[in-house]
């Protein structure tokens, strides 16, 4: 992280421009424009302090109205940089939900900067419809998301309509859109 980056600041910008300014995840801006999210920067630089941290944000949510938080996102961009790295770590949020007895009450969506799905190639686009700027952990509540995709015709046309949209702006788009010089970590 260079010391001119604020990683809150660039995730809004994020959030803002592409998951709701693209529509890439329909839900977003409902709870965004009601301020429901709660933006944490980890200072964390181990992956044992994130899901300290990580527990410390279930409970908080947990314990919090959802019309004070609806949803949480982590950043933290000095652990688990590395995706691969990152995506082994996923394995222990979901065991922190599980010691938490928090498994259909909340659960954890991932996105980091070299985000890959598997069997797709790291450069291809339909990658960045869970690139962000940073690595970051995005805490929901099971009820919010079942109301909100119950509300939607056809969920599962969401992510077909998300790589097409994507597909048309290209990596040069997202860029432009999140007001980069440079372009996105692809590998």
């Amino acid at each position: 992280m260079n010391d001119a980056s604020d990683p809150i600041a660039d995730t809004r910008k994020w959030l803002e421009n592409i998951v709701i300014g693209l529509n890439l995840c329909p839900f977003a801006k409902a709870v965004y424009v009601k301020e429901q999210v709660r933006f944490v920067l980890s200072d964390a630089t181990t992956p044992e302090a994130l899901l300290e941290e990580l527990a410390e944000e279930l409970v908080l949510l947990r314990d919090t109205p959802a019309e004070q938080i609806d949803t949480t996102l982590i950043v933290h961009p000095e652990v688990l940089t590395d995706f691969l790295d990152y995506n082994d770590f996923l394995d222990n949020a979901d065991a922190a939900i599980e010691a938490l007895d928090l498994q259909g009450i909340l659960q954890v969506a991932s996105f980091h900067p070299q985000y890959q799905f598997a069997g797709v190639a790291a450069d291809d686009v339909s990658n960045y419809t869970n690139r962000a700027p940073y690595p970051t952990l995005h805490l929901l509540r099971e009820d919010s998301v079942e109301r909100a995709v119950a509300a939607f015709p056809d969920p599962d046309v969401i992510v077909e309509r998300n790589i097409a949209t994507l597909d048309k702006l290209g990596v040069e788009g997202w860029t432009r859109l999140l007001g980069r010089k440079d372009t996105p970590p692809c590998h």
